[in-house]
């Protein structure tokens, strides 16, 4: 049941809403603009709509991941590897030649639904960052320097190692939008 769990995780973060969204309104969101299957794209590209309903299922994909491992009575470690697998489906949809979005409306989810209070951490730092830097990317990394910190300090480090896993690979995927962030702030 396990084995099966995790297998299903990794093909619910397979399930594109941008992708969805995107054939809704005509476009292919994988020739716009940042070619990302992700929240900010279909909003860049097709409006504010496009954007909430893309958060929203990137989202609840990967609450519904968690969630359904607490009804099934997994140990939490369980059910935090199946949220690093629904996050790196969602990046790493293997029907799109492992090219997805960037994850981080599905961590948003999972984080979300894994433990509020530690995410709270993530929005108070990403906050905090946003007020100084005026970038939400570069905010971002602030919001994921307090989350970490606070799984550290809460001695839950061990437990989330997949979910920092999935930040790793999270933030390799935005590098570019990094570096360009640092390049205006020059």
């Amino acid at each position: 049941m396990l084995g099966l769990y995790w297998f299903l995780s990794y093909i619910i973060g397979n399930f594109m809403t941008a992708y969805v969204v995107g054939k809704a309104y005509g476009v292919n969101l994988q020739e716009e603009r940042s070619e990302n299957l992700g929240a900010r794209n279909a909003g860049s590209v097709i409006g504010k709509g496009a954007f909430l309903w893309t958060f929203l299922g990137d989202s609840l994909k990967g609450a519904l991941v968690v969630g359904a491992g607490r009804l099934l009575h997994f140990e939490e470690l369980e059910i935090v590897l199946g949220a690093c697998l629904v996050i790196l489906g969602h990046m790493f949809p293997f029907w799109l030649k492992f090219n997805g979005g960037k994850g981080v409306a599905t961590f948003i989810g999972v984080g979300l639904a894994l433990s509020p209070s530690l995410f709270f951490m993530m929005v108070v730092g990403t906050a905090i960052t946003l007020s100084v830097t005026r970038s939400l990317t570069l905010s971002m990394l602030g919001g994921f320097v307090l989350y970490v910190g606070a799984i550290v300090y809460t001695d839950k480090f061990i437990l989330y190692i997949p979910i920092l896993v999935a930040i790793s690979f999270m933030l390799i995927k935005h590098m570019s939008n990094i570096k360009e962030a640092l390049e205006r702030r020059k």
